[in-house]
């Protein structure tokens, strides 16, 4: 049985979405917060079963019979190292055989604030005695298809970290990489740096919208900074960008999947656009082929 936390967010939804065609749904759990909020997700032939991160004994309940399990980091900032804590502490109970644990690009050496809870993590991890395996997940391509309707409605894509890149990925690509890990062996003890195949500058990602919708006319993408005691943690960001933290080389980005990632002009592409006359919306694929792109 194969356990996936975290089961209707964005990245549970795809990772069951595509678990369920490798092996049979009837040994997936889809672990929820709410069940009677998961009725899409029992449509898949999946179990359901109530697991919540400031509940330990609906945890320990929901892993009963798990050989492995999928921990996609909570979102709740500031407590989510405690609430992975309840889920390793009920992993090492059941007896199970793998966890999965999605974190963050270079989260051994990651000076972002959101880091520290990724940290925290992994050592726990290691000292629980669980077998285990990192996927340290960049920067998904949704955190920038997401704002493209505000994008299109001033003509800019703002920010402030220079000629410093991002090797974006979709966040399918980061589901099919934790089903090849859930259902592959030979993953124990590793930890995976995870990312799209090509870096760009924030100058790049626009031109890129601009070649699918002309009106992204410029990107502001200026060097500099936010006033740090207003924006540390957006401080920590910007310089991760600059000094290559969200961006691996080659060969340190992992290819798990048979496929190369979806690139983020593709993805734009694949984007439902409408104008209601006062502005662009936009409501992106969770999910589409995959369209070469070489490693660069």
């Amino acid at each position: 049985m194969i356990l996936v936390t975290g089961a209707t967010g964005h990245l549970g939804r795809l990772v069951l979405s595509h678990l369920v065609k490798k092996v049979p749904a009837a040994q997936v759990i889809a672990g929820v917060r709410t069940p009677s909020k998961a009725k899409e997700l029992e449509a898949l032939g999946v179990q359901v079963r109530e697991l919540d991160y400031n509940r330990p004994a609906t945890v320990d309940a929901a892993l009963k019979g798990v050989e492995k399990v999928l921990l996609i980091s909570s979102s709740e900032f500031g407590n989510r190292a405690g609430q992975h804590q309840v889920v390793i502490d009920a992993a090492k109970k059941a007896g199970v055989k793998l966890l999965a644990y999605t974190g963050i690009l270079h989260s051994d050496n990651s000076k972002l604030a959101l880091a520290a809870d990724h940290q925290t993590t992994e050592k726990a991890l290691r000292a629980s005695g669980v077998p285990f395996v990192a996927l340290r997940n960049g920067w998904y391509h949704e955190n920038y298809t997401g704002n493209l309707a505000t994008t299109l409605q001033h003509g800019a894509m703002l920010g402030a970290a220079g000629e410093g890149k991002v090797a974006p990925a979709a966040r399918v690509d980061f589901a099919e990489a934790a089903v090849a890990v859930l259902t592959t062996p030979g993953h124990e003890g590793k930890a995976y740096e995870l990312a799209g195949d090509r870096a760009y500058t924030l100058s790049e990602l626009a031109a890129e919208v601009e070649a699918v919708k002309a009106e992204v006319a410029q990107a502001i993408a200026g060097g500099g900074d936010c006033p740090s005691e207003e924006r540390p943690s957006t401080n920590a960001w910007v310089e991760s960008i600059q000094t290559g933290g969200v961006a691996p080389n080659c060969s340190v980005t992992v290819r798990l999947s048979s496929s190369s990632d979806i690139p983020f002009a593709a993805r734009i592409e694949r984007i439902e656009w409408n104008w209601d006359g006062n502005a662009w919306g936009c409501a992106s694929s969770m999910d589409a082929s995959y369209i070469p792109w070489p490693c660069n």
